[in-house]
């Protein structure tokens, strides 16, 4: 997936199955070979990111890539399910939701209504990386990631035990919108 981000990032996509015949194939079904669990920011398609076409990637997303119980269900279903063989879990940079976070972090104010459960769920990152003694936005990215990764490792015994069985690899990324590449922050 790393090549065809590479791709991606040169300007130099292939844009592969996304022609008729592979819209034909898929009415039989999807087989995906990787699911990808990222930010609902507009600006990260993992399609376009990792030049992948139609029933290529099983994707997830939500704002700052929280992880809840319909997340972990999806995920499993992809893992389960489906059978995908690796698992990304992708922060980016400038992500609204990160920023917000360290924000209430240094003091302002909870968002209103629902959006204060993001903040909930990405305040451990933040606290975990300011202990760490990291202080800037992409170290809070990729510590949000690796939290986010190790959250889905240790609450699904589903994914928990894929990987130990050798069948599924979890990869914690972080997208960086500046040069669109992908950079590894962990893995399992």
């Amino acid at each position: 997936m790393l090549e065809a981000n590479r791709r991606f990032a040169e300007g130099k996509p292939e844009r592969p199955n996304q022609d008729e015949d592979r819209r034909a194939a898929l009415q039989g079904g999807q087989n995906p070979y990787a699911c990808v669990f990222t930010c609902s920011d507009s600006r990260v398609p993992a399609e376009l990111i990792f030049d992948a076409g139609l029933g290529d990637l099983f994707v997830v997303r939500t704002a700052g890539e929280v992880v809840d119980t319909g997340v972990m269900a999806t995920l499993e279903f992809a893992v389960a399910g489906l059978g995908v063989e690796l698992l990304v879990i992708m922060g980016h940079e400038n992500c609204g939701a990160v920023k917000a976070t360290a924000e209430v972090y240094e003091g302002a104010d909870l968002p209103p209504a629902q959006q204060r459960v993001l903040v909930e769920q990405i305040l451990p990152s933040i606290t975990k990386a300011k202990q760490a003694g990291m202080n800037e936005r992409e170290d809070f990215e990729r510590q949000h990631a690796a939290r986010m990764a190790e959250k889905v490792l240790a609450t699904s015994s589903v994914i928990r035990e894929a990987v130990e069985a050798g069948k599924l690899n979890v990869v914690a990324a972080r997208y960086k919108l500046d040069d669109a590449t992908v950079e590894t922050v962990a893995s399992w």
